[in-house]
């Protein structure tokens, strides 16, 4: 139990890390560009899950897996990761009318708790 909360705790803190580099380019796509929410967002997750995956292979699941192997299992979980992040977004802001940052943050944590579970399960396994 001790190793589960170590890893997610890790796993928060690159969270932290990622979330903001995320976010960073979320709202300057939004704000300075003029991109529409949801594909702003694509693309913070896309940047978000390059930075993920280095601080987490390294700190978080301490992996030795070969990177070719890894890194295909975290780009697939990531893509996952990124398809969830434009269908809630397109959700709740075209559908729903949510404003796009407090959508982002639903989102966050849908997308957080299943990306640990799927890298702990599988990429990193």
């Amino acid at each position: 139990m001790a190793q589960l909360f170590r890893q997610f705790s890790s796993f928060a803190g690159v969270g932290l890390i990622a979330t903001g580099v995320h976010y960073a380019l979320l709202i300057g796509l939004v704000e300075l560009a003029h991109t529409p929410a949801p594909p702003a967002a694509l693309a913070g997750s896309i940047l978000g899950a390059v930075v993920s995956y280095a601080l987490n292979r390294r700190h978080t699941f301490r992996s030795d897996l070969p990177h070719r192997l890894a890194g295909g299992r975290f780009a697939l979980v990531a893509l996952g990761a990124a398809a969830l992040t434009y269908f809630f977004m397109s959700l709740f802001v075209n559908v729903v009318g949510a404003p796009y940052l407090p959508a982002q943050v639903i989102t966050t944590g849908v997308v957080t708790l299943w990306t640990f579970l799927a890298h702990k399960m599988w990429t990193f396994a």
